[in-house]
Parts: structure tokens; C-alpha cells; sequence
């Protein structure tokens, strides 16, 4: 059994789909067919049912999947440990987060400390964030905190607070607090629901009777606050994006609800080793935080 033919395993569980899986492996779909044959001859059991143009997974292929995580996972942890031997001169850092705004300050400052060490930054909701760290796809998360789950580790970093985003001409802006039932009628657009900024919303405003119409739905936070920009609508969105994003015709507006406040933190795998870089990438990130203010 080769590893190649595990990764197009991988590649073929993940899309359901030859073409698909084959695209992402960069080779051609009667080789992936192919290759999955071979491997399903040499674990002796179907791992796909394909039924009309539909693919199903088999539960030998639930099995054998899950069994490939953990075999990648040591590879990569393999890898990790003879990178340790060169310390801190190379390697690759994979972080997912929701909004990179509040990272630019301790990328820098650990890039500058580490140039050997690539860091690549991916935009992700939090359930992504948690799925991609569960299959050794990121090395730390920065998502809203808590995220349950027996493998993770959570840690706080600091507590952000939502707020309104309204246009200074808007006569919302006028207001040192806006309570969410006034939204009820104003023209809003929000997160996509998978996103856990916007379930926090709909929870708040579900206990209070309603839930928002929102007229756009959409991500990234740039579009919202580039259509609160042109007047055309408010949004709620963490204080510490509004303030960053550095239009002077936007203003943040603190909501009336004690409870629009929720922990931000790193969460990482608890069951591995934490490479050296993933390590000091995380003090960077302890520090930069403890004095950090909107």
C-alpha cells in the first residue's frame, strides 16, 4: 500500500466525486478510478458505493479514513521533529482565523524574529477552523472561545466586543448605545449564518422575540462595512474590525446587552507534540494581546 495511493483516498472521501477529487490532485479521472481500485483490491473491501452518478462512502472507508488521519498526522509530526533539529531557521506555520485584523502585529513581529519560518494566515469560520485542526490541516486556530471539543485546547487571549457599524451621517450615530430591538426596522446586513458571529446575534435576538431580515448576507467583513460605507445599511461586527477598518465615515456604536462580549482565543490540538515555531508563535501572540486595546 502507497502513500499516494492514501492521498487520493483522502482526496476522493473529502469530494464524493471523481472529477472534483481528481482537479484537486492535478491528475486525470480514469487515473484516480484507477488508483482507488488498486487500493480497494489491496484492502480486500469496497471503500466507495457508486450508485448512478452518485458516490457513497463504504464503512470500510469510514474506517480506513479515519485511520489515515492519524498516519498523516505522525507524518507530519515526523516531519515537524526533524525540522526541530534545524530550530527555528525553517518550517511552516498554518493559522486559521475568521479575521486576520488583529494577527498583522504579531506576524510581523515574529517574522521578524523567525524570516526562515513561513506563516500562511487562512480565512475560516470557526466550525472550519475546528474541522482543519482535527484533521491536521492548521496548526492553531484564533476563533471565539469556547470551542468543545475533547482533542482542543483552548486559550484565552482577550475578550472582544460586537458593535454596530452605522454610517456618521446615519441618525443612528447619534446614540452613545443602540439597544437591538431598534435594528428591528433598519435596513441590516450580516454574516452568513455558519458564521459564529452571526449565531451569537441570532441568539441574542431570538431570546428577545425576533430574529434579523437581513437584507445582504455576506463575507468577507470588508463588504459589510464597504456597504455601511455608502449609507446603505448597518451591521454588527466585532469593535476591534470596525475600528481597524480605517474608513473615517464609519463609526462603531456600543450595543445595549452586557452580553454581546465573547473570549477570543488559540485553540490547537492537545494530543501532539507543539513544534517549536507553533510554540513561539503563540508567546508572540500572548504578548501582543496582553496590552491590546481597540
Amino acid at each position: 500500500m502507497e502513500l499516494r495511493h492514501l492521498e487520493y483516498f483522502m482526496a476522493m472521501y473529502q469530494e464524493l466525486h471523481f472529477t472534483k477529487a481528481a482537479e484537486k490532485l492535478n491528475i486525470s479521472q480514469p487515473t484516480l478510478s484507477q488508483q482507488i481500485r488498486i487500493l480497494e483490491s489491496e484492502v480486500g473491501s469496497p471503500l466507495f458505493d457508486r450508485i448512478g452518478k452518485k458516490v457513497f462512502v463504504t464503512k470500510a472507508g469510514d474506517i480506513l479514513y479515519h485511520h489515515c488521519l492519524q498516519i498523516f498526522g505522525e507524518l507530519k509530526q515526523a516531519h515537524t521533529a526533524i525540522e526541530e533539529l534545524e530550530g527555528l531557521k525553517r518550517g511552516h506555520l498554518v493559522v486559521g482565523c475568521s479575521g486576520s485584523h488583529v494577527l498583522i502585529s504579531s506576524v510581523v513581529k515574529f517574522h521578524t524574529r523567525y524570516p526562515g519560518v513561513k506563516i500562511s494566515i487562512v480565512q475560516l469560520s470557526t466550525e472550519e477552523i475546528k474541522d482543519q485542526l482535527l484533521t491536521n490541516e492548521l496548526d492553531i486556530g484564533i476563533a471565539f472561545l469556547p470551542l468543545d471539543d475533547l482533542l482542543l485546547q483552548n486559550l484565552h487571549l482577550y475578550t472582544e466586543e460586537l458593535c454596530i457599524a452605522v454610517h456618521k451621517d446615519n441618525p443612528l450615530a447619534k446614540n452613545s448605545n443602540i439597544a437591538l430591538e431598534v435594528l428591528k426596522s433598519i435596513p441590516i446586513v450580516l454574516l452568513p449564518p455558519k458564521y459564529i458571529i452571526r449565531q451569537f446575534i441570532d441568539q441574542a435576538t431570538e431570546k428577545l422575540g425576533f430574529l434579523f431580515n437581513p437584507m445582504i448576507e455576506i463575507m468577507p467583513f470588508e463588504h459589510l462595512l464597504e456597504i455601511v460605507g455608502r449609507d446603505i445599511a448597518v451591521t454588527i461586527l466585532p469593535r476591534s474590525y470596525i475600528n481597524s477598518f480605517g474608513n473615517d465615515n464609519i463609526i462603531s456604536i456600543p450595543i445595549d446587552d452586557p452580553h454581546m462580549k465573547k473570549s477570543m482565543g488559540v485553540i490547537y490540538r492537545k494530543d501532539i507534540i507543539i513544534p517549536a515555531a507553533t510554540d513561539r508563535f503563540i508567546e508572540e501572540l500572548i504578548l501582543g494581546f496582553r496590552n491590546f486595546h481597540f
